[in-house]
Protein backbone atom coordinates (compact mmCIF):
# COMPACT_ATOMS: atom_id res chain seq x y z
CA UNK A 1 0.00 0.00 0.00
CA UNK A 2 1.10 3.87 -0.44
CA UNK A 3 1.51 6.04 2.40
CA UNK A 4 -1.92 7.76 1.79
CA UNK A 5 -3.49 3.91 2.06
CA UNK A 6 -1.78 3.45 5.15
CA UNK A 7 -3.07 6.30 6.64
CA UNK A 8 -6.47 5.98 5.83
CA UNK A 9 -6.65 2.60 6.80
CA UNK A 10 -4.99 3.24 10.42
CA UNK A 11 -7.89 5.88 10.87
CA UNK A 12 -10.19 3.37 10.34
CA UNK A 13 -9.06 0.63 12.60
CA UNK A 14 -9.62 2.06 16.80
CA UNK A 15 -13.57 3.73 16.04
CA UNK A 16 -11.80 5.95 18.45
CA UNK A 17 -9.15 8.93 17.90
CA UNK A 18 -8.65 9.25 21.53
CA UNK A 19 -8.58 6.11 23.81
CA UNK A 20 -6.29 7.16 27.04
CA UNK A 21 -4.52 3.68 27.75
CA UNK A 22 -1.21 1.95 28.29
CA UNK A 23 -2.07 -1.55 28.16
CA UNK A 24 -2.54 -1.43 23.81
CA UNK A 25 0.55 0.32 23.14
CA UNK A 26 3.01 -1.89 25.76
CA UNK A 27 2.10 -4.96 24.91
CA UNK A 28 2.95 -4.31 21.23
CA UNK A 29 5.73 -2.03 21.86
CA UNK A 30 7.28 -5.30 23.89
CA UNK A 31 5.96 -7.92 21.51
CA UNK A 32 8.42 -5.34 18.68
CA UNK A 33 11.18 -5.71 21.24
CA UNK A 34 11.15 -2.12 21.89
CA UNK A 35 11.64 -1.71 25.35
CA UNK A 36 14.82 -3.45 25.67
CA UNK A 37 18.42 -1.73 25.87
CA UNK A 38 18.18 1.81 23.82
CA UNK A 39 20.00 4.57 23.21
CA UNK A 40 19.56 8.08 25.33
CA UNK A 41 16.66 8.99 25.45
CA UNK A 42 14.67 12.42 25.78
CA UNK A 43 10.63 12.82 26.61
CA UNK A 44 9.05 15.88 26.14
CA UNK A 45 5.32 16.72 27.73
CA UNK A 46 3.28 19.83 28.15
CA UNK A 47 1.14 22.42 26.72
CA UNK A 48 3.05 24.20 24.92
CA UNK A 49 6.74 24.59 23.60
CA UNK A 50 6.71 20.89 23.14
CA UNK A 51 8.09 21.13 19.72
CA UNK A 52 10.32 23.75 20.42
CA UNK A 53 11.93 21.98 23.08
CA UNK A 54 12.51 18.93 20.81
CA UNK A 55 13.18 21.08 17.69
CA UNK A 56 16.04 22.34 20.10
CA UNK A 57 17.37 19.54 21.45
CA UNK A 58 17.73 17.75 18.33
CA UNK A 59 19.87 21.13 16.52
CA UNK A 60 22.03 20.97 18.97
CA UNK A 61 22.81 17.10 19.82
CA UNK A 62 22.75 17.05 15.39
CA UNK A 63 25.81 19.91 15.64
CA UNK A 64 27.91 17.78 18.14
CA UNK A 65 28.02 14.82 15.47
CA UNK A 66 25.52 12.49 17.18
CA UNK A 67 22.96 10.28 15.07
CA UNK A 68 19.33 11.45 16.27
CA UNK A 69 15.79 10.60 15.71
CA UNK A 70 12.89 12.90 16.60
CA UNK A 71 9.29 12.24 17.10
CA UNK A 72 6.64 15.08 17.17
CA UNK A 73 3.35 15.89 16.31
CA UNK A 74 1.10 17.43 14.81
CA UNK A 75 2.26 17.88 11.25
CA UNK A 76 1.87 20.85 9.27
CA UNK A 77 1.58 19.82 5.53
CA UNK A 78 2.79 15.92 5.37
CA UNK A 79 2.84 12.94 7.63
CA UNK A 80 6.31 12.54 7.37
CA UNK A 81 7.95 15.77 8.99
CA UNK A 82 6.85 14.01 12.85
CA UNK A 83 9.43 11.18 12.08
CA UNK A 84 13.18 12.99 11.62
CA UNK A 85 16.55 10.91 11.38
CA UNK A 86 19.53 13.46 11.10
CA UNK A 87 17.04 16.40 10.70
CA UNK A 88 15.39 15.15 7.79
CA UNK A 89 11.79 13.87 7.48
CA UNK A 90 11.66 9.86 7.00
CA UNK A 91 10.74 9.02 3.43
CA UNK A 92 7.71 7.12 2.78
CA UNK A 93 9.10 4.17 2.31
CA UNK A 94 10.23 3.36 5.60
CA UNK A 95 7.16 4.96 6.91
CA UNK A 96 5.20 1.76 5.18
CA UNK A 97 7.51 -0.92 5.78
CA UNK A 98 7.29 0.50 9.97
CA UNK A 99 3.05 0.60 9.66
CA UNK A 100 3.63 -3.02 7.80
CA UNK A 101 5.79 -4.52 11.00
CA UNK A 102 3.16 -2.56 13.68
CA UNK A 103 -0.26 -4.15 11.46
CA UNK A 104 1.75 -7.53 11.80
CA UNK A 105 2.28 -7.56 15.23
CA UNK A 106 -1.27 -6.06 16.15
CA UNK A 107 -3.19 -9.29 14.75
CA UNK A 108 -6.56 -8.77 16.10
CA UNK A 109 -5.44 -5.56 18.53
CA UNK A 110 -6.75 -2.35 17.49
CA UNK A 111 -4.68 1.08 18.34
CA UNK A 112 -5.41 4.72 17.44
CA UNK A 113 -3.43 6.86 15.23
CA UNK A 114 -1.79 7.79 17.60
CA UNK A 115 -0.95 4.97 19.16
CA UNK A 116 0.00 3.21 15.75
CA UNK A 117 2.32 5.88 14.91
CA UNK A 118 4.07 6.12 17.69
CA UNK A 119 5.48 2.41 17.43
CA UNK A 120 5.96 3.13 14.01
CA UNK A 121 8.26 5.89 14.66
CA UNK A 122 10.07 3.73 17.53
CA UNK A 123 10.35 0.81 14.82
CA UNK A 124 12.25 3.11 12.85
CA UNK A 125 14.40 4.58 15.62
CA UNK A 126 15.34 0.82 16.51
CA UNK A 127 16.46 0.16 13.63
CA UNK A 128 18.52 3.49 12.75
CA UNK A 129 21.35 2.62 15.32
CA UNK A 130 20.75 6.25 17.29
CA UNK A 131 22.45 8.17 19.67
CA UNK A 132 19.61 9.45 21.28
CA UNK A 133 15.65 9.62 20.17
CA UNK A 134 13.89 12.59 21.27
CA UNK A 135 10.00 12.00 21.80
CA UNK A 136 7.50 14.50 22.08
CA UNK A 137 4.34 13.26 23.98
CA UNK A 138 0.99 13.81 22.75
CA UNK A 139 -2.11 15.13 24.30
CA UNK A 140 -1.13 14.02 27.95
CA UNK A 141 1.38 12.00 29.73
CA UNK A 142 0.81 9.50 32.17
CA UNK A 143 -1.54 7.49 29.78
CA UNK A 144 0.05 8.98 26.57
CA UNK A 145 1.16 6.24 24.11
CA UNK A 146 4.64 7.77 24.14
CA UNK A 147 5.28 6.80 28.13
CA UNK A 148 5.96 3.22 27.39
CA UNK A 149 9.30 4.70 26.88
CA UNK A 150 11.00 5.74 30.28
CA UNK A 151 13.64 8.53 29.25
CA UNK A 152 16.87 9.24 30.80
CA UNK A 153 15.45 12.65 30.95
CA UNK A 154 12.07 13.91 31.06
CA UNK A 155 10.44 17.25 30.27
CA UNK A 156 7.71 19.31 30.71
CA UNK A 157 7.53 22.54 28.82
CA UNK A 158 4.85 24.19 30.27
CA UNK A 159 1.71 23.79 31.75
CA UNK A 160 -1.69 25.78 30.66
CA UNK A 161 -5.47 24.98 30.37
CA UNK A 162 -6.20 22.96 26.85
CA UNK A 163 -7.82 19.67 26.88
CA UNK A 164 -10.21 19.85 29.42
CA UNK A 165 -12.34 17.24 28.78
CA UNK A 166 -9.38 14.71 28.69
CA UNK A 167 -6.67 16.24 31.19
CA UNK A 168 -8.96 18.37 33.78
CA UNK A 169 -9.96 21.76 33.97
CA UNK A 170 -6.96 22.87 36.55
CA UNK A 171 -3.54 23.58 36.22
CA UNK A 172 -2.66 20.90 38.59
CA UNK A 173 -4.79 18.70 37.23
CA UNK A 174 -3.15 18.52 34.35
CA UNK A 175 0.22 18.93 35.35
CA UNK A 176 -0.59 16.07 37.51
CA UNK A 177 -1.56 14.13 34.17
CA UNK A 178 1.73 15.72 32.33
CA UNK A 179 3.75 14.35 35.49
CA UNK A 180 2.79 11.09 34.47
CA UNK A 181 6.40 10.53 32.34
CA UNK A 182 8.57 11.15 35.34
CA UNK A 183 10.56 8.10 36.50
CA UNK A 184 11.24 6.93 39.85
CA UNK A 185 15.13 8.58 41.01
CA UNK A 186 15.54 9.67 36.96
CA UNK A 187 16.14 13.59 35.94
CA UNK A 188 13.32 15.79 34.73
CA UNK A 189 13.41 19.67 33.56
CA UNK A 190 10.33 21.90 33.73
CA UNK A 191 10.56 24.47 32.06
CA UNK A 192 7.65 27.36 32.74
CA UNK A 193 8.05 29.60 35.86
CA UNK A 194 5.53 28.36 37.60
CA UNK A 195 4.99 25.15 38.08
CA UNK A 196 1.31 23.36 39.46
CA UNK A 197 2.14 22.06 42.98
CA UNK A 198 0.71 18.49 41.69
CA UNK A 199 4.15 18.33 39.88
CA UNK A 200 6.28 19.29 42.46
CA UNK A 201 4.45 16.64 44.44
CA UNK A 202 4.67 14.16 42.00
CA UNK A 203 8.53 14.37 41.60
CA UNK A 204 8.81 14.29 45.24
CA UNK A 205 6.57 10.91 45.41
CA UNK A 206 9.12 9.14 42.98
CA UNK A 207 12.08 10.99 44.12
CA UNK A 208 12.26 12.47 40.57
CA UNK A 209 15.47 15.21 40.58
CA UNK A 210 13.59 17.49 39.32
CA UNK A 211 15.27 20.96 37.74
CA UNK A 212 13.45 23.70 37.88
CA UNK A 213 13.27 27.39 35.65
CA UNK A 214 13.84 30.02 37.71
CA UNK A 215 15.86 27.86 41.05
CA UNK A 216 17.83 25.21 39.46
CA UNK A 217 18.32 26.78 35.86
CA UNK A 218 17.93 30.20 34.54
CA UNK A 219 18.21 32.59 31.54
CA UNK A 220 18.88 36.86 30.93
CA UNK A 221 17.68 38.35 27.43
CA UNK A 222 20.08 40.96 26.22
CA UNK A 223 19.76 43.48 23.36
CA UNK A 224 21.62 41.30 21.13
CA UNK A 225 22.58 37.92 22.75
CA UNK A 226 21.62 36.06 25.32
CA UNK A 227 23.14 34.44 28.52
CA UNK A 228 21.57 30.97 30.75
CA UNK A 229 23.15 29.37 34.13
CA UNK A 230 22.80 26.49 36.07
CA UNK A 231 24.82 26.99 39.44
CA UNK A 232 28.45 27.65 38.43
CA UNK A 233 27.55 26.88 34.98
CA UNK A 234 27.45 29.95 32.65
CA UNK A 235 27.01 30.52 29.21
CA UNK A 236 27.09 34.00 28.16
CA UNK A 237 26.77 36.18 25.02
CA UNK A 238 24.91 33.24 23.32
CA UNK A 239 23.23 33.86 19.61
CA UNK A 240 19.33 34.31 20.26
CA UNK A 241 17.32 31.84 18.47
CA UNK A 242 14.10 31.94 15.97
CA UNK A 243 12.18 30.01 19.07
CA UNK A 244 11.17 31.67 22.65
CA UNK A 245 14.35 31.63 25.02
CA UNK A 246 12.12 30.06 27.77
CA UNK A 247 12.17 26.85 25.75
CA UNK A 248 15.70 26.88 24.39
CA UNK A 249 16.64 27.89 28.04
CA UNK A 250 15.33 24.10 29.05
CA UNK A 251 16.37 22.84 26.05
CA UNK A 252 20.02 24.15 27.43
CA UNK A 253 19.08 22.22 30.94
CA UNK A 254 18.83 19.03 29.03
CA UNK A 255 21.58 19.47 26.68
CA UNK A 256 23.42 19.98 30.77
CA UNK A 257 22.47 17.61 32.12
CA UNK A 258 23.38 14.47 29.57
CA UNK A 259 26.94 16.31 29.66
CA UNK A 260 28.07 12.95 31.19
CA UNK A 261 26.59 10.23 28.72
CA UNK A 262 26.75 12.71 25.37
CA UNK A 263 28.97 15.77 25.87
CA UNK A 264 28.12 18.47 24.13
CA UNK A 265 30.98 21.49 23.15
CA UNK A 266 29.80 25.29 23.94
CA UNK A 267 30.46 26.01 19.84
CA UNK A 268 27.90 23.07 18.62
CA UNK A 269 25.39 24.76 21.56
CA UNK A 270 26.00 27.78 19.51
CA UNK A 271 25.16 26.53 15.88
CA UNK A 272 22.00 24.36 17.05
CA UNK A 273 20.85 27.67 18.26
CA UNK A 274 21.39 29.06 15.13
CA UNK A 275 19.80 26.42 12.95
CA UNK A 276 17.28 25.19 15.47
CA UNK A 277 13.77 26.34 13.47
CA UNK A 278 10.69 25.27 13.29
CA UNK A 279 7.92 26.38 10.47
CA UNK A 280 4.72 28.63 12.38
CA UNK A 281 6.15 28.96 15.22
CA UNK A 282 5.56 33.32 14.96
CA UNK A 283 7.29 32.69 11.67
CA UNK A 284 7.98 36.53 9.95
CA UNK A 285 7.88 35.73 6.33
CA UNK A 286 8.68 39.71 5.11
CA UNK A 287 7.60 41.19 2.21
CA UNK A 288 5.84 43.80 1.06
CA UNK A 289 3.02 43.37 4.01
CA UNK A 290 4.68 41.19 6.16
CA UNK A 291 3.39 37.83 7.39
CA UNK A 292 3.75 36.32 10.84
CA UNK A 293 2.43 32.37 10.69
CA UNK A 294 2.03 31.36 14.29
CA UNK A 295 0.68 27.76 15.63
CA UNK A 296 -0.67 29.08 18.38
CA UNK A 297 -4.11 27.32 19.54
CA UNK A 298 -4.94 28.23 23.29
CA UNK A 299 -4.50 31.16 25.42
CA UNK A 300 -0.79 30.44 26.53
CA UNK A 301 0.37 30.30 23.66
CA UNK A 302 -1.15 33.20 22.03
CA UNK A 303 0.10 35.09 25.03
CA UNK A 304 3.48 34.64 23.65
CA UNK A 305 2.34 35.68 20.03
CA UNK A 306 0.87 39.00 21.41
CA UNK A 307 3.55 39.72 23.51
CA UNK A 308 5.78 39.12 20.28
CA UNK A 309 3.56 41.66 18.65
CA UNK A 310 3.56 44.13 21.36
CA UNK A 311 7.37 44.50 21.36
CA UNK A 312 7.49 43.94 17.51
CA UNK A 313 4.76 46.96 16.97
CA UNK A 314 4.43 47.43 12.32
CA UNK A 315 3.88 51.30 11.20
CA UNK A 316 0.46 50.48 10.32
CA UNK A 317 -2.23 48.21 11.62
CA UNK A 318 -2.27 44.36 12.36
CA UNK A 319 -4.66 42.17 10.14
CA UNK A 320 -5.49 38.61 11.32
CA UNK A 321 -6.78 35.84 9.52
CA UNK A 322 -8.17 33.31 12.13
CA UNK A 323 -9.86 29.89 13.00
CA UNK A 324 -9.70 27.57 15.41
CA UNK A 325 -10.42 23.61 16.50
CA UNK A 326 -14.12 23.36 18.23
CA UNK A 327 -12.91 21.83 21.33
CA UNK A 328 -10.47 24.97 21.84
CA UNK A 329 -11.49 27.84 24.43
CA UNK A 330 -12.11 30.20 21.17
CA UNK A 331 -13.35 33.42 23.24
CA UNK A 332 -10.28 33.01 25.94
CA UNK A 333 -7.69 32.72 22.94
CA UNK A 334 -9.50 36.04 21.20
CA UNK A 335 -9.64 38.14 24.51
CA UNK A 336 -5.75 37.67 24.98
CA UNK A 337 -4.83 39.01 21.69
CA UNK A 338 -7.25 41.13 21.34
CA UNK A 339 -5.76 44.31 21.83
CA UNK A 340 -2.98 43.97 18.94
CA UNK A 341 -5.34 43.03 16.37
CA UNK A 342 -7.09 46.12 14.39
CA UNK A 343 -8.66 43.68 11.67
CA UNK A 344 -10.12 39.95 11.73
CA UNK A 345 -10.71 38.00 8.45
CA UNK A 346 -12.52 34.92 9.90
CA UNK A 347 -13.20 31.36 8.56
CA UNK A 348 -14.35 27.79 9.26
CA UNK A 349 -11.43 25.35 8.41
CA UNK A 350 -12.00 22.39 6.56
CA UNK A 351 -11.77 19.30 8.75
CA UNK A 352 -14.39 17.81 11.31
CA UNK A 353 -13.42 19.43 14.48
CA UNK A 354 -13.29 23.02 13.06
CA UNK A 355 -15.45 25.75 14.46
CA UNK A 356 -18.15 26.27 11.90
CA UNK A 357 -18.51 30.61 11.27
CA UNK A 358 -21.64 30.27 13.16
CA UNK A 359 -19.43 29.48 16.40
CA UNK A 360 -16.91 31.85 15.79
CA UNK A 361 -19.07 34.54 15.09
CA UNK A 362 -20.85 33.81 18.26
CA UNK A 363 -17.68 33.73 19.84
CA UNK A 364 -16.93 37.29 18.55
CA UNK A 365 -20.25 38.58 19.39
CA UNK A 366 -19.85 37.69 22.99
CA UNK A 367 -16.34 39.34 23.05
CA UNK A 368 -18.12 42.46 21.38
CA UNK A 369 -15.54 42.67 19.06
CA UNK A 370 -16.18 44.87 15.56
CA UNK A 371 -13.93 44.66 12.54
CA UNK A 372 -14.58 41.20 11.81
CA UNK A 373 -14.93 39.54 8.22
CA UNK A 374 -16.42 36.37 8.09
CA UNK A 375 -15.18 34.37 4.61
CA UNK A 376 -15.70 30.85 2.63
CA UNK A 377 -11.70 29.89 3.71
CA UNK A 378 -8.64 30.41 5.09
CA UNK A 379 -7.33 30.89 1.48
CA UNK A 380 -9.63 33.81 0.97
CA UNK A 381 -9.55 35.15 4.10
CA UNK A 382 -5.89 35.62 3.91
CA UNK A 383 -6.19 37.02 0.34
CA UNK A 384 -8.63 39.36 1.42
CA UNK A 385 -6.48 40.40 4.60
CA UNK A 386 -3.43 40.95 1.79
CA UNK A 387 -5.38 43.06 -0.27
CA UNK A 388 -6.74 45.16 2.27
CA UNK A 389 -3.12 45.21 4.01
CA UNK A 390 -1.16 48.89 3.32
CA UNK A 391 1.80 47.93 1.74
CA UNK A 392 5.09 48.55 4.03
CA UNK A 393 2.86 49.47 6.67
CA UNK A 394 0.41 46.72 7.89
CA UNK A 395 1.08 43.47 8.66
CA UNK A 396 -0.73 39.99 8.45
CA UNK A 397 -0.62 37.60 11.33
CA UNK A 398 -2.24 34.35 10.51
CA UNK A 399 -2.89 31.92 13.83
CA UNK A 400 -5.10 29.64 16.26
CA UNK A 401 -4.61 26.00 14.84
CA UNK A 402 -1.82 24.18 13.37
CA UNK A 403 -4.55 23.71 10.29
CA UNK A 404 -5.38 27.44 10.14
CA UNK A 405 -1.61 28.00 9.09
CA UNK A 406 -0.80 24.71 7.25
CA UNK A 407 -3.97 26.43 4.63
CA UNK A 408 -1.91 29.37 4.07
CA UNK A 409 1.64 27.01 3.67
CA UNK A 410 -0.56 24.97 1.24
CA UNK A 411 -1.60 28.04 -0.95
CA UNK A 412 2.13 29.37 -1.28
CA UNK A 413 3.30 25.64 -2.61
Amino acid sequence: MKLIEWLDWIKSLHGKEIDLSLERTLQLAEKLGLLGKKPVVVTVAGTNGKGSCVAGIEAIMLAAGYKVGAFTTPFLLRYNEQVRLQGESVSDSLLCDSFKEVAKACGEMTLTPFEFGTLAALVIFKKADLDVWILEVGMGGRWDAVNVISADVAVIASIGIDHVDWLGKTRDAIGYEKAGIFRPYQQAVYGDFEPPSSVLQYADLLKTSLFLQGREFNFIEKEQSWAWSCGETTLDNLPLPSLALQNMATVLMVIELLQKTLSVKRDAIEVGLKNVALPGRIQVIPGEITRILDVSHNPAAVEMLRNYLYKNPCLGKTHAVFSMLVDKDIIETVRVVQSVVDYWYVAALGSERGASNEVLAYCFRKLNLGNVVFCESIREAEKLAMERANSGQDRVVVFGSFRTVAEVFEKQG
